[in-house]
């Protein structure tokens, strides 16, 4: 026998039998004899034989494979979606394909085209920060490939989403703020052009109008992306305001803690002089000094949920698709960088 990898041919030639008689006994077809199939599989599983699924795939038009398109993973917000849709997709017929597009559409659209020429069944998606134009999206549900938005939505897109409730975690927190004394509430917002940038401002803007709290637009600033040193320059602009806010509302625990650390530098006590809540409820946002008051997503729950769609559409593509829209609630978590 050959090194390498055995195939069909190389079992039909042991045993002087048909390639085609060696298919179809693997494949328990009834025409072939009993020993017939018995002296096949026990030759297949002494020689490891492990049928070539590519080229299965490729006869089929399928890959078995659903893609999964995140702008990161270096996070815990990003991995946990990932393992609650690998926990959900380990249990079927298909693999998952984890591509990333660093929060860049001119990325994301590579991985789109790629994922089309591979035959991918599926399509899990949350898009990048960059990301205006969903035809690519649409492409592929055109071309019959389910596509499933999750996290981040994608407005006038019709497809299934899992989202979270942004506002109203945003609104839960601006209002906790105010309720414990705070006037001056200032908010450092995402990065421009995100639904959940947009739908966290709204929230923060809202609980002011509804306390009847003037709004200070010098206490709206945008961070440029989503880790820590994104956070620094905005929180000195805010710190450094002549009318120095009370609290702050941040758009994640990154850019919290940033607001915690430049807080520190100007010698200011939290919460004595100045509350702090952030949004995501990050697992290191517990074990800073003091611990982060923040807002906690079900990420895992989400995963899980938009890969459950998915399958079902992949397992029932008879039905007339129905678009989903799944909104999970968020929780305001209170520990003790807030009042």
């Amino acid at each position: 026998m050959k090194k390498g990898r055995v195939t069909i041919k190389d079992i039909a030639r042991e045993l002087n039998i048909a390639p085609s008689t060696v298919s179809r006994a693997l494949n328990d077809h009834p025409a072939i004899k009993k020993e017939t199939k018995d002296a096949v599989k026990a030759l297949a599983e002494a020689l490891d034989y492990q049928p070539n699924l590519l080229a299965l795939n490729l006869l089929q038009k399928k890959s078995n494979t659903i893609g999964v398109i995140v702008p990161e993973i270096t996070g815990h917000f990003f991995s946990a979606i990932i393992t609650g849709i690998q926990d959900v997709i380990v249990d079927s017929e298909y693999n998952i394909m984890i591509c990333l597009s660093n929060e860049s559409y001119e990325e994301e659209l590579t991985i789109v085209k790629r994922l089309s020429k591979i035959q991918i069944d599926g399509v899990l998606v949350s898009p990048s920060s960059e990301t205006k134009n969903f035809d690519h999206f649409r492409r592929l549900q055109k071309s019959g490939i389910p596509v499933v938005v999750f996290d981040r939505d994608c407005p006038g897109l019709e497809a299934d989403k899992v989202l979270v409730d942004d506002y109203f975690g945003a609104f839960q927190a601006v209002e906790y703020l105010i309720g414990t004394g705070c006037k001056n509430i200032a908010h450092l917002g995402g990065p421009l052009n995100l639904s959940t940038t947009d739908h966290r401002l709204q929230g923060y803007l809202d609980a002011l109008e509804k306390n009847n709290i003037e709004v200070n637009k010098e206490y709206i600033v945008h961070v440029p992306g989503f880790n820590h040193k994104d956070g620094i320059k905005p929180s000195k602009k805010i710190l450094e305001l002549k009318k120095r806010p009370d609290a702050i509302f941040a758009y994640n625990d990154n850019i919290a803690i940033s607001a915690m650390h430049v807080a520190k530098k100007f010698g200011l006590k939290i919460p004595e002089d100045i509350s702090i809540i952030g949004f995501d409820d990050e697992p290191h946002s517990n074990f800073i000094t003091p611990s982060l008051s923040t807002v906690w997503q079900p990420v895992y729950s989400m995963g899980m949920l938009s890969a459950r769609i998915l399958l079902s559409h992949l397992n029932d593509k008879n039905t007339a698709l129905k678009f989903r829209r799944e909104v999970f609630k968020p929780e305001l978590v209170i520990r003790a960088s807030s009042r």
